[in-house]
């Protein structure tokens, strides 16, 4: 947790729905020894997704859980089981994710017939872009940072490519 709180996150805001320092706030660093049953743990895995050209970081460890109100991810249509955490590198999803930022990734929703914005493998590095899908089953790739150019995934280059999941909730800095 110490990770995300390094970030510039609110870790009790984010467990409980209150700002730290108010009344009923626990100090930041302190374990959640016993979460409630309404909580469920989410894996912050110590990878990064790249917003940008792509990186490769199998084999990478959990950094840490987050634990997140059940009925809230229910709310968002999450079923807990499947939400992971990554974090973003790079700059090409400006103005929707930011270097840094941490993202919730939905691991049920991995078809992109609605664009969205989702963590794929594409020739073994993981990079989150939106994703359209063009008639005759190619992907269209579009970084939101106007100084990147979309690509385009053929049908026929699509066996180097997975989508992993689809990018749920940010968490990061208010700039």
């Amino acid at each position: 947790m110490s990770a995300v709180s390094d970030e510039g996150v609110d870790i009790f805001y984010v467990l409980k729905g209150h700002r730290s320092g108010t009344a009923t706030a626990q100090p930041l660093g302190v374990p959640l020894s016993e979460p409630s049953q309404n909580l469920s743990p989410v894996k912050m895995y110590d990878i990064e997704a790249a917003a940008g050209a792509g990186r490769s970081f199998e084999g990478e460890p959990v950094k840490t859980t987050l634990y997140f109100s059940r009925d809230e991810l229910a709310e968002q249509g999450l079923d807990p089981a499947q939400v992971v955490g990554i974090k973003v590198r790079g700059d090409s999803m400006d103005d929707t994710l930011a270097d840094g930022d941490w993202v919730l990734v939905d691991r049920s929703n991995r078809d992109p017939k609605q664009e969205g914005v989702f963590l794929l493998l594409v020739s073994g590095e993981r990079r989150i872009k939106r994703v359209q899908r063009l008639a005759g089953g190619a992907l269209y790739l579009i970084s939101d940072n106007e100084h990147y150019q979309p690509e385009m995934i053929k049908p026929q280059d699509m066996h180097d490519v997975e989508i992993l999941g689809r990018c749920e909730i940010r968490i990061g800095r208010v700039v």
